[in-house]
């Protein structure tokens, strides 16, 4: 999944005001901020596959650290942990750890079992909602939608940024979306982790494009 990660990002904008979208951003796509260093470092490896899956061609055959049920339980809870820290509101932890924990559920729904619970000895699951690409474009396009009607109801700009900004993230969003689904696969797995490494632009853009806006909250 992808841009249905950042709907969730977007949603719980309205169940936490105070805290940055950027924060949220950072939160929903926490395995896959971790798993491109993961793979630069050689920790974890992917195999480009063309055909595996009818939307992506990506062999996910080990990536236990960043994308396990277990890797997913703790690096949410160490996230919730630092929210608690620098917040000291048990609220904003919970929905920022539950945010980070969403993005397991999430690819447990699209994925083909390649998901592990623990090390990548273990069992694997997922649903493989990725194997129909209607269904794939309904779900993510609907939980995108849903997201971003919910930000866009639950904060309001306060200058031309804040309008603008946050409408070319959207359309920038949608775009990598329906190019890494229609576009030819990448040449390499070294320039899908590089590649992916950019996903902190986005964190960032988020981040300013919500100090422009308000909450109405």
């Amino acid at each position: 999944m992808f841009i249905g990660h950042f709907a969730v990002a977007f949603a719980a904008k309205r169940l936490s005001p105070t805290t940055s979208l950027g924060t949220l951003f950072a939160a929903a796509q926490l395995a896959d901020l971790l798993w491109p260093l993961f793979l630069l470092l050689g920790i974890e490896h992917v195999h480009i596959v063309p055909g595996i899956t009818v939307v992506t061609p990506f062999d996910f055959y080990d990536y236990p650290i960043s994308h396990s049920l277990v890797g997913a339980a703790c690096w949410s809870t160490l996230l919730g942990a630092l929210l608690f820290w620098t917040t000291r509101s048990v609220r904003t932890a919970a929905i920022v750890a539950s945010v980070a924990a969403s993005h397991w559920v999430l690819d447990l729904v699209m994925h083909r079992p390649d998901l592990p619970l623990a090390g990548s000895a273990s069992m694997k699951v997922g649903m493989g909602l990725w194997n129909s690409l209607p269904l794939s474009l309904a779900l993510e396009l609907t939980l995108f939608g849903v997201g971003v009607y919910m930000y866009m109801r639950s904060t309001r700009a306060n200058d031309s940024f804040g309008r603008w900004g946050l409408i070319g993230l959207i359309a920038f969003l949608l775009m990598m979306y329906f190019a890494n689904i229609f576009g030819p696969p990448p040449p390499s797995e070294q320039i899908v982790a590089i590649g992916a490494n950019a996903t902190w632009l986005l964190v960032l853009w988020a981040w300013q494009a919500d100090r422009h806006r308000s909450s109405l909250a």
